[in-house]
């Protein structure tokens, strides 16, 4: 069941990841791809550094138990570290839409994890339903062609190899009872994350010297950082923790309709009447997986009483 607050994590994540597609886009023209994501962890390290000195106790920080360090691990190496290192790879071959059309398919394969790994977050027939309903909306909100799916070489498996990297680790940070909070993960995950994108960066032997970043990709990085790799981790860990990392995962569907909406928005670019159907898909198959909690129903109800009760249908 999802509340206000849990609708409110869910917008954060879908917003902020929403835009990681297209700027990521920008970067990559000019920045290699595991340099990019090394450096966008290094900058979200350094705003959740001043972010926990002025939130967190030393104690709040100081991982207590096994538990506490495989939960980092999992945040910063799988959740983070892995899953954007094959992500921002995979995307140098594959368009922003068909990039979140395959990452989308992360929503699928938690629930796969979850009922091997955590016997409280199976999901109902209901919930499968709602599931696949979710991406036929997402396939519809990008409409990508079979040729760009079938022809993106090594993009889609290594998006596949992301979608399931994410799956597994949110699962994982269910499955291993921290005591630390999700924000003190987070903390320690995205500098563990930059430190794993390092090393694979300088492993692939990519090359940075005499390397020219013009705005347009500065911008793009500092947005990759700060939104989408500090705050946007921040509200999608606190995610799991409240709604479990199935229904968490759900807030990835709504990532390409914040990218479609932004495009339209800012960049003038157009929507389809596939897209505009796909957005009311997307939010069924939400709405059968999550329920909707009395906290959220009631006030609605509430409302809705109230106002055909003075002014009538």
């Amino acid at each position: 069941m999802f509340s206000w607050r849990t609708g409110g994590l869910v917008l954060i994540s879908a917003v902020l990841f929403g835009g990681t597609f297209v700027a990521a886009k920008t970067g990559l023209a000019h920045i290699p791809p595991l340099f990019f994501v090394a450096v966008r962890f290094d900058i979200g390290a350094v705003v959740l550094a001043a972010y926990a000195a002025t939130t967190l106790s030393r104690a709040e920080l100081r991982p207590k138990t096994a538990g506490d360090i495989y939960a980092v691990l999992a945040t910063g190496g799988l959740v983070i570290g892995l899953t954007n290192a094959l992500l921002f790879v995979g995307q140098q071959y594959l368009t922003s839409g068909v990039a979140a059309v395959v990452f989308s398919l992360n929503p699928i394969l938690t629930p796969v994890f979850a009922a091997g790994l955590l016997s409280k977050e199976r999901l109902s027939a209901r919930g499968s339903v709602g599931m696949i309903l979710g991406l036929v909306g997402v396939g519809l909100v990008a409409n990508p062609t079979p040729s760009a799916l079938l022809g993106g070489g090594l993009g889609v498996p290594l998006l596949v190899g992301a979608a399931a990297t994410s799956a597994f680790g949110a699962v994982m940070i269910r499955r291993v009872d921290a005591t630390m909070s999700s924000t003190a993960q987070t903390v320690w995950g995205v500098p563990l994350a930059a430190v794993l994108s390092h090393a694979l960066s300088r492993w692939a032997g990519e090359s940075v010297a005499g390397l020219s970043v013009p705005p347009a990709a500065l911008a793009s990085l500092v947005y990759v950082g700060v939104f989408s790799g500090a705050i946007a981790y921040l509200a999608y860990f606190a995610l799991i923790d409240e709604a479990g990392a199935t229904r968490a995962n759900l807030s990835f569907y709504f990532v390409p309709v914040v990218s479609a909406v932004g495009g339209w928005a800012l960049l003038g670019e157009t929507l389809s009447l596939a897209s505009i159907v796909g957005f009311g898909v997307i939010v069924v198959g939400f709405l059968l997986v999550s329920g909707v909690s009395p906290t959220f129903s009631k006030p609605l109800r509430r409302v809705l009483r109230d106002r055909f009760a003075h002014n009538g249908p």
